[in-house]
């Protein structure tokens, strides 16, 4: 970079994106349509089948890649792959109990194979977080998947882990596969044996058979506002919206090449990873860390080590990335070599976060990158909206081709609904949050509300601004805009804190519980929350009391999610303590009083 540029005035280095024509549609009642006026492509939507004919293109390409025991990595061949899937699927057809397969493991080789090979047989996979299984007691979460999902079989691949769940629940017959079947105390076959199989050519006709409709997956929401939903999804839907983000950012996120990630494959965003990149026959390396404590620097690790041309994290990630690149000269060296593309999801990126890491990419390549957000959920199999224009703006960007996007107007706000084929039909025997998650026209309800960045120029895309299930009500009757107001304060307080909650409905006025970054000044961060509220212009935007919290998020009390996003109700109601003293009539010296 030249000395002096201004990071805001680089050039961003070629993306090849979908190029912006929209059509536009706006109604008497303020109701607004957009579409893309570019069609969506032609699509096979046989998952197994398209992998097969892969498979004969790749063979010997490694697939994916994940570090074992001594630190090095392990490759696995799309050969291998396609090997252990086919005798994955025969084992699975030669069960006679009808039901999905319930995949109980982490990202693994072995998690690609049952998921794969449960399609390839007709029944549906069902991938379930392995912390349903550590959790303990009653396991309630994963009791309420397995009396939703009836499953057929259960893979359970780490047996120490999946033991106590196994022997508490009830199966209803299920066959169990596991690693090793000698750690459970139920009749169980050995993963191993499992791929002994002999294949017969009833795989490759169940293959055929495979219609666009049919379930491929019963993928669960994240039950961050009670027990986790169970959304089926077809090829069809699979397929369709694989090939809405191929058309908008494929060329330049590069799936055929080497991909880095950790996002859970259980998740529809891990899920969309693992598929698209085994699908265009890139080389997945499965990133075993995550953007948390203790966890991170296994990402940084392998970031030093594997140079790609895109990236995807959420935005927790990205603070913690951030701070690394600053000052870490030989992983940015290697995070910007190669890089086109950086995507975010999950929730709103702080538009600090967004500035610091164009300041890093422009120090080292003299470029801004491209950074995308990928706005979607699990009822939506995974994005439809995508930023796929140049832009400094942090927002969740336009639909892709396919979708129909629809802007109700809430006050001076919209919310987001979509229609199209990514769009699943609902939840399983759930018909009346299926029928509340449609509105009349049939569109899928997000919850989320939008905003334009430019209501006169369409084409600069949206901005989130809020969740409706994030705003809340203090005593006094006025609404607290949590969504909007907890990004504002992200952006306040960055790179001070690694996130925050919001409290609390029906209480006088507004308190804050958050995270400090390690060696984070407490008294900053207090000088900041007094500008913050300074800025403000009225009680339902101010903060007057704040509390430094020591321990970080809980993944196995669902404080934080897999993903790395944080469940706000769920802090509030463990934390009850830490509340109380926000709100204590005589606070003690731990809280900060604004």
């Amino acid at each position: 970079m030249a000395d002096g540029m201004n990071p805001a005035n680089a050039p961003f280095r070629e993306a090849n994106l979908l190029p912006v024509d929209l059509d536009i549609e706006r109604r008497a009642d303020g109701t607004i349509l957009i579409r893309s006026k570019v069609p969506l492509k032609a699509y096979d939507a046989n998952i197994p089948a398209a992998f097969a004919k892969r498979v004969e293109i790749s063979g010997d390409k490694p697939a994916l890649a994940q570090r074992g025991v001594d630190g090095e990595w392990v490759f696995t061949s799309f050969a291998q792959l396609k090997r252990d899937m086919d005798a994955a699927t025969q084992w699975l057809m030669n069960v006679e109990q009808a039901g999905p397969v319930l995949i109980l493991a982490g990202n693994t080789p072995a998690f690609a194979v049952m998921s794969f090979a449960a399609q390839a047989s007709g029944r549906a996979a069902c991938p379930v977080s392995v912390t349903y299984a550590a959790l303990g007691g009653d396991y309630g979460r994963l009791a309420h998947v397995i009396a939703k999902v009836k499953p057929a079989v259960v893979f359970a691949e780490d047996s120490n882990l999946a033991k106590g769940a196994l022997e508490t629940l009830d199966l209803s017959g299920a066959r169990i596969v596991t690693t090793d079947p000698s750690k459970i105390a139920k009749p169980a076959t050995a993963y191993a044996d499992l791929l002994a199989t002999p294949v017969t050519p009833a795989v490759a006709a169940s293959i055929a058979r495979l219609k666009p409709d049919d379930r491929a997956a019963l993928m669960l929401t994240s039950g961050s506002t009670g027990l986790p939903k169970v959304v089926p999804i077809t090829f069809d839907n699979l397929v369709a919206n694989a090939v809405q983000c191929q058309q908008t950012i494929g060329e330049a996120a590069g799936w055929h090449e080497n991909m880095l990630d950790w996002l859970p494959w259980h998740h529809a965003a891990g899920a969309f990873v693992l598929r698209t990149t085994l699908m265009e026959g890139g080389t997945l390396y499965i990133d075993d860390g995550k953007p948390a404590p203790g966890l991170f620097e296994t990402s940084i690790r392998n970031l030093r080590d594997v140079s790609v041309s895109y990236f995807n994290n959420v935005p927790l990630g990205y603070t913690m990335l951030v701070d690394a690149l600053e000052q870490d000269p030989v992983l940015r060296a290697n995070f910007f070599k190669k890089m086109r593309l950086m995507l975010y999801g999950g929730a709103g990126l702080s538009q600090a976060v967004y500035d610091r890491l164009q300041a890093a990419a422009v120090a080292e390549t003299g470029h801004r990158i491209m950074m995308t957000s990928g706005y979607g959920m699990t009822e939506t199999v995974s994005a439809f909206m995508v930023i796929h224009f140049p832009t400094d703006k942090v927002g969740i960007g336009l639909p892709a081709p396919g979708a129909t996007l629809k802007l109700a107007p809430v006050g001076d706000r919209y919310e987001v609904r979509a229609a199209g084929p990514m769009v699943t039909a609902g939840y399983l025997d759930e018909p009346e949050k299926t029928a509340a998650a449609f509105d009349e026209e049939g569109f899928y309800r997000t919850g989320d509300l939008a905003v334009f960045h430019d209501p006169e120029d369409p084409g600069q895309g949206l901005a989130f601004a809020g969740r409706a299930a994030e705003e809340f009500k203090l005593s006094s009757g006025t609404w607290v805009y949590g969504g909007g107001l907890r990004d504002g304060l992200i952006k306040a307080l960055s790179p001070l804190v690694l996130d925050l909650v919001l409290c609390d409905d029906g209480r006088p006025y507004l308190g804050l519980m958050l995270w400090p970054t390690a060696g984070a000044d407490p008294a900053e961060i207090e000088a900041r929350l007094r500008a913050f509220n300074g800025a403000q212009h009225g009680g339902a935007a101010r903060i007057k009391r704040a509390l430094l919290l020591k321990d970080p998020p809980s993944a196995n009390a669902h404080e934080i999610s897999d993903k790395g996003t944080i469940n706000r109700r769920a802090v509030i109601d463990r934390r009850a303590s830490e509340v109380d003293r926000l709100y204590a009539d005589a606070p003690d010296a731990g809280v900060m009083q604004l």
